[in-house]
């Protein structure tokens, strides 16, 4: 007995050292059979066929971007349930889409989801696999052939082999990729791999100098060309060494890209165009050719989104074709009126330098009341879109697409992720704790075409004339002619009700003062008769569908403090406004303004009134539903909506706003408070406010999914299906 459970106990031992050593250690024997290599995909000219049976048919990439993340988790927590995935496959291949594209190695949930999807449906869902470059590495010291950068790409090239075929454990989470046992094989379904999710232009230039003889690398599937700099040499060897482990181990190909954008692109542009945007790298995968034992292809990947840095707007028309060696035709390129559509002449130029089929495997449109930059070309920037709006450029720019003669694209994105952040918000928020709470201001928080509305199947309130969610419990303070004002708040924002009889938008003027913190405020404002019980930081105005915004004390603007140099080019510590100040300035966001800087350097900062109210029906269920409403008026009643960072709070989740800028800090730092105070009334009085208590919500999120209309917008578009 004894010998029976020492040999089964070596038996048990064997077989685990054989796991390990397979499915954690990535050890398999060599084929060597690459005359039996299979593939589903391949490249023909500028085309990427897929094979039906017997034939192989052109394949149209119509594509979305998934991320990892979800409210109140972060993308590297890879958090997302089997059951998700498989309900939002579903809805994605509703839609008319045809390709998943992840930026990373998901949870095995992800590929359980995808393999369980595809098994049970005639027409599959593809994937375009991507692998991470960590940000850390990329913005190093070390030059890409350090092991910390090639190492660690080639190493989550070959894991990300074996995840899609099936056959790894990954313990380690290091945010490259996800952890845990993967035994599910989407290999049949992946059409390629995206190597890199747009590299750093500067570590490219420092690579490419410090190399500058560099031998070209010659491989078994993939050569660099004589003209390949260092960079694009590493990326060959990268490419080839990631084809050598799949062909040799799984004896499959499949299609295989270098991610790109427009500050690698390969263009040679006017001198002082790239002085101006600092442009110091280019990446040619021209320069990276295959060999006859690739059988499948390469093709060009660029993150191609509208408002990416538009180089094309600061050169003139006629000098376009500068940057190819052929003669294009730009004609569609201009509007009857005058415009110019850049972005669909950067797609052509990009297309017609490459000999391989080209995507443009990110482009996207943001619904969030923020913006961070004007597009005086095409009409499309970045932010404060309507859902209708972001709809309507999605379609915009697939249609650019493929005019431009590209092989498709992919939307960017699948879903809103709170913790994103953006250049111009980012100061004024806590980073480490943005996933517990949306931020309206942050629009890189909404490119998704589904949204997470907060509450578990409906949100507290929603601006739209209809008062019936309000209770008497949510009354901040009465007045004595019956007038009230009420207060609700998640965590998207605070919610007003106001009632005052006889009220009439449009000629009457109501002022809402709210009091949030103790160090500063004032209890008059200038130019205006009415005065208020505490010092109010900010003041609402009701004033008509088309003047009715919220407004700062100027001592607690942080725009000064961060931008202030910038726009006026004056130090803002140097004589602060008074602690009581009764300057009260509209709540604004800096913009990049491209062209205006690159024709005049001295061009100041631009800015965009975030603080303006915009007047809707802010109810996803109603027929005249405006994803930005702020508030709206029923007869006597009004409802109004604030996003938190409007009113300067930093974390919501823990009550935590910004604290007296030029007390001490000298910048943004954090207070806690335990309740605000709000009012409202007219002119020549004094207005009485209530106080409200107020609590956080620590790490709990309430949230329900919502599709915007964005989505049945792009529905329509591709199916030809009119809205369900």
């Amino acid at each position: 007995m004894k010998r029976f459970i020492i040999s089964i106990s070596a038996i048990i031992l064997f077989l685990f050292i054989g796991f390990i050593v397979v499915f954690y250690g990535g050890f398999y024997i060599d084929s060597d059979r690459d005359n039996h290599i299979n593939t589903f995909v391949r490249t023909e000219n500028k085309e990427i066929l897929i094979k039906d049976k017997d034939k192989w048919k052109p394949f149209e990439v119509r594509g979305i971007d998934m991320g990892s993340g979800i409210p109140g988790k972060w993308s590297t927590d890879y958090a997302i349930t089997k059951e998700t995935y498989l309900h939002w496959f579903q809805l994605i291949q509703k839609a008319g889409a045809n390709t998943l594209r992840v930026y990373s190695v998901q949870n095995p949930a992800f590929y359980k989801a995808f393999y369980e999807y595809n098994s049970q449906h005639e027409k599959p869902l593809y994937l375009l696999q991507g692998i991470w470059v960590n940000d850390y590495i990329q913005n190093s010291r070390v030059d890409a052939y350090d092991d910390s950068f090639a190492g660690k790409l080639l190493d989550n090239c070959l894991v990300t082999v074996d995840v899609i075929h099936g056959k790894r454990l990954i313990i380690n989470n290091d945010a490259d990729t996800s952890a845990g046992l993967y035994l599910h094989d989407v290999s049949k379904w992946v059409l390629g791999y995206i190597i890199g999710n747009g590299w750093e232009d500067t570590t490219v230039a420092y690579t490419d100098e410090k190399y500058p003889d560099m031998e070209p690398y010659k491989g078994t599937y993939l050569t660099a060309s004589k003209d390949a700099s260092a960079f694009e040499s590493l990326l060959a060897k990268t490419g080839d060494r990631m084809l050598h482990y799949e062909s040799t181990r799984y004896d499959e190909q499949r299609l295989i890209s270098f991610s790109s954008g427009n500050a690698t692109d390969p263009f040679d542009y006017p001198k002082e165009i790239a002085e101006y945007f600092r442009k110091c790298a280019r990446i040619d995968t021209e320069h990276i050719t295959a060999t006859d034992k690739y059988i499948s292809g390469q093709f060009a990947s660029y993150s191609a989104s509208p408002y990416d840095q538009d180089y094309l707007s600061c050169m003139e028309y006629t000098t376009w074709n500068s940057l190819s060696d052929k003669k294009l035709d730009f004609s569609d390129c201009i509007t009857p009126d005058g415009k110019r559509n850049t972005y669909r002449a950067y797609l052509r130029l990009l297309n017609e330098h490459h000999t391989m089929p080209v995507l443009a495997v990110e482009f996207g449109a943001a619904t969030g009341r923020g913006e961070i930059q004007k597009n005086q070309v095409t009409s499309r920037g970045l932010g404060y879109y309507s859902e209708k709006e972001q709809g309507k450029i999605l379609v915009d720019c697939y249609e650019d697409i493929m005019a431009a003669g590209l092989s498709g694209g992919c939307v960017y994105s699948w879903q809103d992720e709170w913790f994103k952040r953006t250049w111009n918000t980012m100061y004024a928020v806590d980073l480490s704790r943005n996933i517990y709470w949306e931020d309206a201001q942050t629009n890189d928080q909404h490119f998704g075409l589904l949204a997470f509305d907060c509450g578990e199947k409906e949100s507290v309130s929603y601006v739209d004339g209809d008062t019936s969610e309000w209770t008497d419990k949510d009354m901040v303070i009465q007045y004595e002619d019956g007038s009230f004002i009420s207060v609700k708040y998640d965590a998207s924002g605070v919610y007003l009700y106001l009632h005052k009889k006889d009220f009439d938008l449009e000629n009457d003027t109501l002022y809402v003062p709210i009091d949030t913190t103790p160090k500063t405020g004032s209890t008059r404002m200038e130019n205006c008769t009415a005065e208020f019980e505490r010092p109010a930081d900010f003041v609402l105005i009701l004033n008509g569908k088309d003047n009715t915004r919220l407004l700062v004390q100027n001592r607690y603007n942080p725009i000064h403090v961060n931008y202030e140099e910038d726009i006026t080019g004056k130090d803002p510590y140097i004589d602060p406004p008074a602690r009581d100040s009764a300057v009260f300035e509209n709540i604004s966001m800096v913009l990049r303004d491209v062209i205006g800087q690159y024709q005049d350097a001295a061009t100041p900062l631009k800015t965009f009134e975030s603080g303006k109210l915009h007047y809707g029906n802010g109810n996803p269920s109603a027929s005249a539903y405006d994803s930005r409403a702020d508030f709206i008026c029923n007869g006597d009643d009004v409802e109004i909506r604030i996003p938190w960072q409007l009113l300067n709070f930093s974390d919501p989740s823990r009550m935590q706003i910004h604290d007296d800028y030029y007390d001490g800090n000298y910048g943004i730092e954090a207070v806690g408070i335990k309740e605000m105070f709000i009012g409202f009334g007219g002119e020549e009085n004094t207005i009485e406010m209530g106080g409200l208590k107020l609590k956080g919500w620590e790490n709990t999120v309430s949230y329900h999914e919502r599709l915007k209309e964005a989505y049945q917008v792009l529905k329509t578009y591709w199916t030809g299906k009119e809205y369900e």
